[in-house]
Parts: C-alpha cells; structure tokens; sequence
C-alpha cells in the first residue's frame, strides 16, 4: 500500500502552517513527517481491510451453511 500523495499533501500543508509562524521546517523533517503519515494512514487502511476480511469469511461460512442446509432433502 501506498499512501504517499496523500502523506505529503498532509505534510505539506502542516509545514505551510508551521512555517507561518516564523519558524522554519527543514527538508529532513518534512521528510520524517511524510514517512510518520504514510505509516499511520496504512496501518489504518491495514486494519480496515482486515475487518472486511473477517466480515468475508463470516459470510463465505454462512452462505456455505445455508446451502448445504438447502440442498438437504
């Protein structure tokens, strides 16, 4: 997974805030920040797709039920 567009265009805009305060955001940390963010958006993403995962199984088992418990005579 690849979150990177949206990590930087995140970072972006914190470095944008950041620096209209005056103080300065170097490259390096601006680079740290987009790592942290596209970390945290796919652990995010991660977890998301195993909870449809689960919920997949949860009804590959039910359909798999309910058609052995309809084809029985």
């Amino acid at each position: 997974m690849n979150q990177n567009p949206h990590a930087r265009a995140i970072a972006d805009r914190f470095k944008n805030v950041f620096e209209q305060t005056g103080e300065s955001f170097s490259q390096d940390h601006h680079d740290e920040l987009v790592l942290l963010i596209e970390a945290g958006l796919d652990a995010a993403l991660y977890q998301h797709m195993e909870a449809v995962a689960d919920r997949l199984n949860e009804l590959a088992h039910d359909i798999r039920h309910n058609a052995e418990f309809a084809t029985k005579d």
